[in-house]
């Protein structure tokens, strides 16, 4: 059953996705005043600190990529902050943690998003940062309404808002969560801004509000010193990319789980998809079970690439996804010799796409780790800060991902662009955790395979596939294929049949906020926004 909700957003001279209204709206203002891709993707990003403050702000980290329409270059920037200096495993075993705690002081990296801001615009942008940060600083002072999303994860995040005085007098109302449409102002977050406009990016990474930021974790037991945040750069680096039905996908090297994309997209391209149609069992299947191949891989082999040794080459040769092919058993779902996922985590992250008219395009993510990051606001800035570490590094000594000083965990976002012949096709991204690669890599299907449109590639029913049970009570080896409703009885029976564990969703239960721009041979451009989230695309 298809359900179309929305129709496809079309435009020549520009066009953004994201999944906030006032944030596209904020992007499709910038693109109108004359400004490029990238300073439409800065204001939205500083949009959604404020209006999406559950998700990303000041206090997380970021990665994008940039599609140069001159000359058709591809680039990639790692914005992910390392561990303390005084963050190690021996600290954390000796004061009787048997893992990283996920709120609070000791869960929090080096915020790497403001670094990227940065360096972005002055790689690729055109316009000034002040000038892009003034619609957020404007949503600060003067309020915004909250959503229904967020309030949703203030009241499930309640008592961690709770916990901490120097949110709960910005997050909550008589220390109860705001509801939708009641406005929400963060003067301080403002201030923040304002700083960081007058005096850079090394007003957060060495001057005022990085002495706040200090201060503050000295004085709540975190472990952060100067040198952690003086020593933060982000990273300008190559993209990582396949070849997949004459397309050339790119995507976002490790320390993002990009890879994991372009695995299981090599996997599938073994398989006629297309004949075997959309929402049908074995095609679901199909997809299913080579996620768990590369879910596999990326637990075993992929971490900071300055103390883990990437096989990037070897997982994304053909030859290894022809030899992972032949695990698969279209009759049969496997659940032997599967590492899936551990350390499984879903997060809250928010994205963004953006095309402008001279044909450059960005794919843009950031995150402060789960809903409200860490739980803590460095008093009299308004930024609350990720947790990061706690969500994403372990204690398992000589793992990948075990924690370590400066060391950056194997992160959740990712983001990917699509080219042909070296023309720009799709820009897309998804937030959602460790339910990243499984969303792209469907929606990359539905463009690809079953030609859908934009707006009917992020509408499709979705699926993700999850642990049973709780790593932490001892995992039974076991997944879940948890399916919106609107696959067919016939296809779930099917797909139970094969040895699936099929929880049914609502019909558009699955969250996310997957964000799409095609462009056509003529330069037009179609946005597909997830009815999924409150965002939308826009075009100019």
């Amino acid at each position: 059953m298809k359900v179309m909700h929305r129709g496809v957003v079309m435009s020549k001279r520009g066009m953004v996705c994201s999944a906030h209204p006032l944030s596209s709206w904020v992007g499709a203002d910038v693109l109108n005043k004359g400004g490029n891709a990238m300073d439409a993707t800065i204001a939205m990003a500083l949009a959604t600190g404020v209006v999406l403050p559950d998700m990303c702000g000041l206090g997380g980290d970021a990665f994008m990529l940039y599609y140069e329409g001159k000359t058709g270059k591809v680039y990639a920037i790692n914005g992910s902050g390392g561990a303390p200096a005084n963050a190690t495993r021996e600290y954390f075993v000796s004061n009787g943690y048997k893992r990283i705690p996920g709120t609070g002081m000791l869960s929090t990296t080096v915020p790497g998003a403001v670094g990227v801001y940065f360096k972005s615009l002055s790689l690729f942008g055109s316009m000034e940062f002040k000038d892009l940060a003034s619609y957020a600083i404007k949503y600060a002072e003067e309020g915004i309404p909250v959503s229904q999303k967020v309030h949703r994860h203030m009241r499930i995040e309640l008592e961690k808002l709770r916990a901490f005085q120097s949110t709960a007098k910005i997050f909550l109302k008589n220390g109860e969560p705001y509801k939708p449409g009641e406005i929400l102002k963060n003067p301080d977050y403002a201030n923040s801004l304002k700083t960081i406009c007058k005096q850079g990016e090394d007003s957060f990474y060495k001057g005022e509000l990085a002495h706040k930021i200090l201060d503050y974790s000295k004085s709540h037991g975190g472990l952060y010193e100067a040198s952690d945040f003086a020593a933060y750069k982000p990273v300008l680096c190559e993209p990582i990319k396949t070849e997949y039905r004459g397309y050339t996908v790119y995507q976002t090297p490790p320390v993002s789980q990009g890879v994991i994309v372009l695995e299981e997209l090599n996997i599938l391209e073994g398989y006629d998809l297309k004949s075997i149609g959309a929402d049908c069992a074995d095609s679901i299947h199909l997809m299913v079970e080579s996620k768990k191949l590369a879910f596999a891989d990326r637990i075993k082999y992929f971490g900071d690439p300055d103390f883990v040794k990437n096989p990037i080459k070897g997982v994304l040769s053909k030859e290894y996804a022809d030899a992972l092919r032949k695990r698969i058993d279209i009759n049969n779902a496997n659940f032997k010799n599967l590492d899936v996922c551990p350390y499984d985590y879903d997060g809250d992250t928010t994205s963004m796409v953006a095309v402008d008219k001279w044909g450059n395009a960005v794919s843009f993510i950031h995150s402060i780790s789960a809903s409200f990051g860490c739980g803590e606001v460095i008093e009299g800035t308004g930024i609350l800060l990720n947790n990061r570490a706690g969500t994403g590094f372990n204690l398992t000594k000589g793992h990948p991902n075990c924690i370590a000083p400066g060391k950056k965990t194997m992160h959740t976002l990712n983001t990917w662009l699509i080219t042909k012949n070296g023309k720009l096709k799709w820009v897309g991204n998804t937030p959602g955790g460790d339910n990243q690669p499984q969303w792209n890599m469907q929606l990359i299907v539905n463009l690809i395979d079953f030609e859908m449109n934009v707006q009917e590639a992020v509408e499709a029913p979705k699926w993700i596939d999850v642990q049973s049970t709780n790593p932490l009570d001892g995992w039974d080896g076991k997944t879940e294929l948890r399916i919106e409703s609107r696959i067919s009885e016939e296809v779930i029976n099917e797909l139970k049949k094969k040895g699936h564990k099929v929880v049914l969703l609502e019909p558009y239960g699955a969250s996310g906020a997957s964000q799409v721009i095609e462009v056509n041979d003529d330069g037009v451009m179609f946005g597909g926004s997830d009815p999924r989230a409150d965002g939308c695309a826009i075009g100019i």
